[in-house]
């Protein structure tokens, strides 16, 4: 196996573990045999099994002269047939006339002549075990250098020498209560199984350690954290009701007519409050739809800390954002008679000095940044409070890095997103978290209108963004990609764009069909303050139209854009065509958003119903959860958790698992977030360790394993 062991570093293969637990994409039954004469009736493209003997065998040029092909005629009792294998030298030093093996492979028909397409074999051996052909064979994910057999081989040396007797890690209790097999006879159903059944047993089995090792993880995280000591930030009555005035007055003045909090705004900050006068640091995460308020229950918070005298700092993903926040929070809390710097990395030198001053001294109450926060030249006086903006986009290490800036006290924290997570993945993704919703707009917001069409169909909706530009209002048209050097790129007709259609092309478009109307381009490939310094042009009105990629997902408010046209809208998820459509419709006028595709893909079409269908976030993060696996929808790796490999919270079967793994995990661990050493969880110290590692099969049995390419 010493051969194979670069091939398997390539697939994260190290040890003979890895390997037990790099598992099969997929399965392809070859248990029932034929015989060659019952093939005349079989239809082409049929995987087949047969016991054969070896007639002949020859290599000749192939019709494309530089590939060889060997062939081999194969007989039974009952009749004969070719196989054919191209390219595969090593073929005739494994077959040699009168060899009797089972073959397996693709039916292919050539008039009335049958052959058998590339297929596996292995030799007929009395008490051997079949590998390759003739039963359930697993198939796997492969490199350049690792072959589909030579894969098998290896998996079926690392059972024999490890995965019988492979250390079981789940107490005894739980695998009878839950009817979970062993983990050596579970390995070996998932790599080799006799049955269907006996597969669907194993992985179950393997899915359950994969959840019940995330929620070990998830539960002794939260538990962890409560021991931390955090600055208790406390409001009386009278001065949660002075704050709370103060962001009501502050939103009459900007909206120009008095505005009063959601109900889900307010039950928000009732929880945060609650949370920040605790002396263990809050962890709450705050969700909701582009425009449902999240940053007006966000001030709150940051004006608690103000109030009693700890800073506060928020921390979002780009310079422009930041901008944004900094603008609106000054108003929100001018009220309450807070200030509100900024710290970017685009800040002139002097700028910069004198708000790092402010922040080291404790005079800026609030602050407003990007990764310019986390520079190690920041210092804080007394940070207690961290609010994290698209938290989606920052990573658990950035995130730590701010908050350790709080010193020895743990800040709390509050955690935002305008992308909800289904119900069912957030009680697995969110275990450690407590969780607010925002679910309803705030008053006045009017409803936009979204329509599919086809390119084709395009010219009333031109029509109508030269309507909104006479009317003083904005559009965005957003594209899949940057310029045409895709081979799928747009073809740039006049009224039909093609629903791969590229920013650069398109913007020179539009600039002649709606010409004299101001259209501006951005896109990934601009330099940061080139992209942001032309959507600011289209927020001060300098522009009448902005076509640009997703980059404008998360981008400047502009009240005045009306229309979202999302051009090839069937290439790009459900949530990012949600959180596009909420670039508009921030004002008091009615707003549109066309979704444009001419794609006849079922899943595609599912994806702009459902947008066009409904404008609540929720119910379509519910809806991208069963067009999709989880591992898309969520950002596993930016919350720090390992993907989930064997588990499916699609499956009913799975999502009763996760509920009783973490059932489990909360009795198996202590106050303090450690394994209880007595009882059902004396045995889980391996199981433990695989929260450090990031998935489960690495040290279930313990460190330090053999090679997979010594084994």
């Amino acid at each position: 196996m010493t051969t194979i062991r670069r091939p398997l570093a390539r697939l994260g293969v190290a040890t003979v573990r890895d390997l037990l637990f790099h598992l099969p994409r997929r399965y392809d039954d070859l248990r029932e045999m034929r015989q060659l004469g019952d093939l005349t009736w079989v239809a082409e493209g049929t995987v087949i099994s047969a016991r054969v003997r070896v007639v002949d065998l020859r290599v000749e040029p192939s019709f494309r002269r530089r590939i060889q092909r060997t062939i081999a005629t194969l007989e039974d009792d009952t009749g004969r047939i070719a196989a054919t294998w191209f390219g595969r030298r090593y073929i005739e030093r494994r077959l040699n006339a009168g060899d009797r093996v089972i073959v397996s492979g693709k039916l292919k028909r050539f008039g009335r002549k049958l052959t058998l397409d590339n297929p596996d074999f292995q030799p007929e051996v009395e008490d051997g075990e079949l590998l390759h052909v003739g039963r359930i064979v697993p198939v796997y994910r492969l490199t350049a250098g690792l072959t589909a057999n030579r894969l098998r081989i290896a998996m079926r040396d690392a059972l024999d020498a490890a995965g019988r007797t492979f250390t079981e890690y789940v107490p005894r209790l739980i695998r009878e209560r839950e009817s979970l097999a062993p983990i050596g006879e579970a390995l070996e159903e998932a790599h080799y199984p006799a049955s269907f059944e006996g597969r669907d047993a194993a992985l179950r089995r393997l899915a359950f350690d994969e959840l019940l090792a995330l929620q070990l993880g998830m539960v002794g995280r939260r538990r962890q954290r409560g021991l931390d000591a955090a600055r208790p930030i406390v409001l009386d009555d009278g001065s949660d009701e002075s704050l709370r005035s103060a962001l009501t007055d502050s939103l009459s003045r900007r909206h120009g007519r008095t505005v009063a909090l959601t109900p889900d705004q307010a039950a928000a900050i009732d929880d945060i409050r609650a949370d920040l006068g605790r002396p263990t640091p809050m962890l709450r995460l705050l969700q909701g739809d582009v425009g449902s308020g999240k940053t007006a229950v966000a001030a709150y918070g940051l004006a608690a800390a103000a109030r009693t005298g700890l800073q506060a700092a928020i921390l979002a993903p780009t310079d422009l954002l930041a901008r944004q926040h900094h603008k609106t929070l000054t108003s929100l809390l001018e009220g309450a008679g807070i200030p509100v710097e900024l710290l970017t990395g685009s800040l002139a030198a002097a700028a910069s000095r004198q708000t790092l001053d402010l922040i080291a001294s404790g005079m800026a109450p609030v602050v407003v940044g990007t990764h310019a926060l986390i520079q190690e030249r920041v210092s804080f006086a007394a940070l207690g409070l961290v609010v994290i903006d698209e938290q989606h986009r920052f990573g658990v290490e950035q995130r730590g890095q701010l908050e350790a800036k709080a010193g020895g006290r743990a800040p709390h924290v509050l955690l935002m997103t305008a992308t909800p997570i289904p119900r069912t993945l957030g009680q697995v993704l969110y275990a450690d978290l407590d969780v607010s919703d925002l679910r309803t707009a705030p008053e006045g917001r009017i409803p936009i209108r979204t329509g599919i069409r086809r390119p084709v169909d395009l010219r009333p909706t031109w029509d109508r963004v030269r309507a909104e530009a006479a009317a003083g209002h904005r559009t965005f048209v957003v594209v899949p990609l940057i310029d045409e050097a895709d081979p799928e790129a747009g073809s740039g007709e006049l009224f039909a764009a093609s629903s791969a259609v590229a920013a650069e092309t398109e913007a020179e478009r539009l600039r002649t069909l709606l010409a004299p109307l101001r259209v501006g381009l951005v896109h990934g490939r601009m330099k940061a303050g080139d992209r942001d310094a032309e959507m600011a042009r289209f927020r001060d009105g300098e522009l009448d139209v902005l076509v640009g990629t997703t980059v404008v997902e998360v981008g400047v408010d502009v009240p005045e854009a009306t229309m979202m046209v999302v051009e090839g809208a069937d290439r790009f998820g459900l949530a990012q065509l949600h959180q596009l459509r909420g670039r508009v419709g921030r004002g008091d006028v009615e707003s549109f958003c066309v979704l444009v595709s001419d794609s006849t893909d079922a899943v595609a079409r599912a994806r702009l119903e459902a947008v066009a269908g409904t404008r609540d976030g929720f119910e379509l993060a519910e809806a991208d959860f069963r067009l999709r696996r989880e591992g898309d929808v969520l950002g596993f790796a930016q919350s720090g958790l390992p993907r989930l490999r064997v588990a499916s919270l699609q499956q009913e079967d799975h999502r009763g698992l996760a509920a009783t793994a973490r059932g489990y995990a909360e009795r198996l661990l202590d106050a303090k977030g450690a394994l209880d050493g007595s009882g059902i969880g004396a045995d889980l110290g391996p199981l433990a360790r695989e929260l450090r590692d990031g998935w489960l099969a690495r040290v279930a049995a313990g460190e330090g394993g053999e090679t997979a390419g010594a084994a």
